[in-house]
């Protein structure tokens, strides 16, 4: 075929393909069998390999993911991606109908439209001249990251308009369907690693990923629900945008009603509660929103939220199980923490048998027993905690829930310190603590170890194949081979997991799992200590000293490097090659050296989490809440209650020029 009638047969193709395709996604009505099809797509992806100039951003062949990217790129929203404000009952709901009509200063009902809230990550997408051209998160409503090589792998989600060159703004939700989550949480569980609590987290774990490859096999979905801007001249209402929306081939929000006054609004909320559980994606409320743009014109928006429209959020679902036994497990830092056994109950789509119970203390103020009816709830249909207890249903013979004497695991005698609530093993060669330090340390933020994850960890330590951190590094093959669910292929894939060793600095201050030393402890410690030696020469009164690091963190890193076990870790750990010096020249006093500094409202030339680094390599702290401590706050664009506490405790303020010209940037 020469090139002039294979491109011919591309566009054919590529035609053929998208109709297709929004017969089957948006349409839900398939024209041709999935082996037809399957045909159509290998004759395109064929003939685009062999004729390379004739790629276009907008081929079907594009949503199995391009090349894996450095890194995302900061979008500004022309149009802020606001949140909504939420209530929490039907009576709220009514004041918001009152406070509409007061608004629009009408006595009239007011017509409503009313859809699922999707439980998922908010999203825009820009189409210029029909075509996708950019898919961004909504960050903090004004500055969100560019992930448009990851939203091209949503299936349904098109990268060409159907039938249409108009230019687009539009707003969605982009979520994990439970079939989907429950299968990606048994491939993470039989492949070691540690599941996502929830399919919003899955969602968000997802879009984070710098390869689109991996991306595309999340197979994740998409629901539009507005526009940044209207477009449609003859359109005046949203619902009808919606629809018209849809007709341009968009995967728009389904099951929207529109409901001509308040009372109806209520009623499509309580049938919804009834069926959403059997969707095949997870919602958390009802978003009502005024349908004509005329009137959401008229009643504007705050700096945080339309005026003109609310989000319901659906209860807690909670259901009554008996509690059979408390059993005791030990964290990695030996913090022992009662879990409660259930009788098995099906409550918010998921079967319940365990929950934490945190700590006896919380036992104590919740005052249930085993053999006690309690009551369980799942908090936004994902975490089951224990909220109570039916009092009328004892008998007298439920027992008392008592803390244990020594160790479930090792059998050490348990200690309570005086500043605690936990109880703690502090025998360091305890099984259940090595089995979470190595949790820790192999996790994404410390050394990154893919495949390591926790039932391979528990097996490894149960055949002492694993004695201490340094353990890992002597794996073998035929070793890895001998536990259950480890192939030839998976265990060679860890031990290279294993031998990726060139991890940051700070990154594996974090991992050695240093009581109160989080990531953004380490990342302090490695910017003022250039190199291990150098920290663990530093003692208790100098580490004090260091912003952000205070007399209880200093303690406990000067008492785990005081400790000559750990300081035989550290040595083993450089005799395999792992990285224990900071990459950065050490260098003399920099503009915010010492500084605490808070940040509140939004900057023009700066994402939130890109000025906390800012400030952070500049030598300051970038702390979250106000105090007399403060230095002084980073005041951007519609302040919130930072703002008015720094006024009230007389900190200093600065703008986002200020704050330049501080920095030497000005």
């Amino acid at each position: 075929m020469n090139k002039e009638k294979a491109k011919k047969r591309i566009k054919a193709l590529r035609e053929k393909i998208n109709y297709h395709n929004h017969m089957y996604y948006v349409l839900a009505e398939p024209k041709i069998s999935d082996e037809e099809y399957d045909r159509l797509y290998k004759e395109l992806r064929d003939l685009e390999d062999k004729f390379p100039d004739f790629v276009t951003p907008d081929s079907p062949t594009r949503k199995v993911g391009g090349e894996p990217l450095m890194e995302f790129k900061s979008v500004r929203h022309p149009i802020p991606m606001l949140s909504l404000d939420n209530t929490y009952n039907f009576e709220e709901i009514k004041e918001f109908d009152k406070r509409i009509k007061e608004l629009l200063k009408t006595d009239n009902d007011v017509e409503y439209a009313v859809e699922p809230k999707i439980d998922g990550v908010a999203v825009r997408a820009v189409y210029e001249n029909g075509i996708l051209v950019l898919g961004a998160t909504r960050g903090n409503g004004v500055v969100g990251d560019d992930i448009t090589e990851n939203i091209k792998t949503v299936k349904r989600f098109p990268l060409r308009l159907w039938n249409s060159s108009i230019s687009l703004d539009v707003r969605g939700e982009v979520f994990m369907d439970k079939e989907t989550f429950t299968r990606l949480n048994t491939e993470r569980e039989e492949a070691g690693d540690k599941p996502f609590a929830n399919p919003r987290n899955a969602t968000a774990g997802s879009l984070k990923l710098l390869n689109p490859r991996k991306v595309a096999k999340r197979n994740l979905d998409l629901f539009i629900h507005s526009m940044g801007k209207q477009v449609f001249p003859n359109i005046n209402t949203h619902f009808d945008t919606l629809d018209k929306l849809k007709s341009l081939g968009l995967p728009v929000i389904e099951n929207r009603s529109v409901a001509s006054r308040i009372e109806e609004v209520i009623a499509l909320i309580s049938e919804w509660d009834k069926i959403r559980e059997k969707q095949r994606y997870m919602t958390d409320g009802m978003v009502i929103k005024v349908n004509r743009f005329d009137c959401q014109a008229k009643l504007g928006s705050t700096a945080k939220a339309p005026r003109w429209a609310i989000a319901y959020k659906f209860k807690a679902k909670q259901a009554k199980t008996i509690l059979n036994d408390v059993i005791f497990q030990v964290g990695r830092t030996g913090v022992v923490t009662p879990v409660a056994v259930l009788e098995p109950i099906l409550l918010a789509g998921s079967t319940i048998s365990r929950t934490t119970l945190h700590n006896m203390d919380e036992v104590k103020r919740l005052g249930i027993k085993i053999g006690d009816t309690v009551i369980v709830e799942k908090g936004g249909d994902v975490i089951p905690k224990i909220v109570g207890y039916d009092d009328s249903l004892r008998s007298g013979k439920e027992r008392e829930i008592l803390a244990p004497k020594k160790c479930p695991v090792c059998g050490s005698v348990l200690v309570k310190l005086p500043e605690e609530v936990a109880i703690r093993c502090i025998n360091a060669n305890c099984p259940a603590q090595l089995k979470r330090r190595i949790e820790h340390f192999s996790e994404r933020n410390a050394m990154d170890i893919r495949g390591l994850g926790e039932k391979h960890i528990s097996q490894l330590v149960d055949r002492k194949l694993i004695t201490d951190i340094t353990s890992i590094y002597r794996l073998e093959l035929d070793e890895l081979m001998g536990i259950e669910r480890m192939g030839k292929k998976s265990s060679e894939n860890l031990l290279s997991a294993i031998a990726g060793k060139k991890r940051d600095y700070f990154r594996v201050l974090y991992a050695l799992g240093i009581r109160y030393v989080g990531i953004n402890t380490a990342k302090i410690l490695a910017r003022t200590y250039r190199n291990i030696k150098e920290l663990m020469a530093a003692g208790e009164e100098e580490l004090a000293s260091v912003p952000g690091i205070g007399p209880k963190i200093a303690e406990s890193i000067a008492e785990f490097f005081d400790n000559s076990k750990n300081r035989e870790l550290i040595e083993e750990l450089i005799h395999f090659g792992i990285n224990m010096e900071s990459k950065e020249e050490k260098t003399g006093p920099r503009p915010l050296d010492g500084k605490k500094i808070v940040v509140t409202g939004t900057l023009k030339k700066y994402t939130r989490q890109g000025i906390k680094e800012l400030i952070e390599s500049l030598g300051g702290h970038a702390t979250d809440s106000v105090s007399k401590a403060t230095d002084f706050v980073l005041a951007g664009d519609n302040p919130g209650l930072k703002y008015e506490k720094a006024l009230k405790l007389k900190v200093k303020i600065i703008s986002e020029e200020e704050f330049e010209k501080l920095i030497g940037k000005g």
